[in-house]
């Protein structure tokens, strides 16, 4: 199995505190990197994350507020110094269109590499993103200005072959992607070896839900139906519901509810207010919906299995 990881840059909200960064994300699977928000500070977490900046193949905004894309221009032009001339994708709300060239013209003329920005419709759930391993997503949220999250998915993968089958049967290398797409094999006696005994089922494909800032909608958990890690919002606990409804963002317990509808396997809480000194009491309001809840950290690197 391909490694696929959650590197949490930053899981602050708005306000700067000294304990956390603004919402950022590196997500790394099969071979690839990509980003999610891109808050102030987030190409020096990045270069915590021990991951080479080249490596990374796409840049995911998911609504135009300070603390998701303050740190983008900043990034974008240490990418360039740092010598990058492959093109960069910027998948963003649309009317961020305008001022990402007017901020491209201004700070970026001696850059030696393509930033191509891609306006992205965030009232449609729909992909955005295909390579020949994974799929990118759109998924609608409700928050003061456009937002939406999104959906990192696998492709199903072909069957594995025995080893022990090849070396029985003395099959030839040149036959074994035939038998990964279902052929089965003849002997040298005439004999027909079924393909179930020669392969073993492929890995299941595995699924990330980033929801950024949204207010508590029912209707999400069938949209992140089923996949294997959310990371939901929880800036506030209970007791602050109203407020958190003023402002578009929701409770631990209403993450934990979507997570706890959607069937998921694991839950992330993330962009605390900085109200909490000790985000456990989150932990703690989660849990009792939702036991498959994780606090998420700056540092943290998360296996999705």
């Amino acid at each position: 199995m391909e490694p696929f990881k959650i590197h949490i840059l930053g899981c602050g909200s708005a306000l700067p505190t000294l304990k956390h960064n603004a919402s950022s994300q590196l997500i790394e699977m099969r071979g690839k990197c990509f980003m999610v928000d891109c808050g102030e500070g987030a190409q020096m977490q990045f270069r915590r994350s021990h991951i080479h900046f080249s490596k990374l193949n796409a840049i995911f905004i998911s609504h135009m507020h300070g603390d998701h894309c303050f740190g983008l221009m900043g990034l974008l032009s240490t990418l360039g110094m740092l010598g990058r001339t492959s093109k960069l994708r910027i998948y963003a709300p649309k009317d961020y269109e305008p001022l990402f060239r007017q901020q491209v013209e201004f700070f970026m003329q001696t850059m030696e590499y393509e930033m191509e920005m891609i306006p992205v419709d965030t009232e449609k759930q729909q992909v955005i993103y295909e390579d020949h391993s994974l799929t990118v997503e759109t998924v609608p949220l409700q928050h003061r200005v456009p937002c939406c999250g999104f959906i990192f998915r696998e492709k199903p993968t072909l069957p594995h072959i025995r080893r022990d089958m090849i070396d029985y049967y003395g099959i030839p290398v040149s036959q074994i992607n035939n038998i990964k797409n279902g052929a089965d094999w003849t002997n040298e006696d005439g004999d027909i070896i079924p393909n179930a005994r020669l392969v073993q089922p492929a890995d299941s494909p595995r699924s990330y839900a980033y929801c950024s800032d949204t207010r508590f909608v029912p209707g999400l958990k069938e949209k992140v139906k089923g996949v294997t890690v959310l990371y939901h919002e929880s800036t506030y606990t209970s007791d602050q519901e109203d407020r958190a409804k003023i402002y578009y963002h929701s409770t631990a317990r209403q993450a934990a509810t979507i997570a706890a509808g959607a069937g998921v396997g694991t839950l992330l809480l993330g962009h605390y207010s900085a109200r909490y000194n000790d985000e456990q009491v989150l932990l703690e309001e989660a849990k009792a919906v939702f036991d498959h809840s994780i606090l998420s950290q700056e540092g943290m690197v998360f296996d999705v299995v």
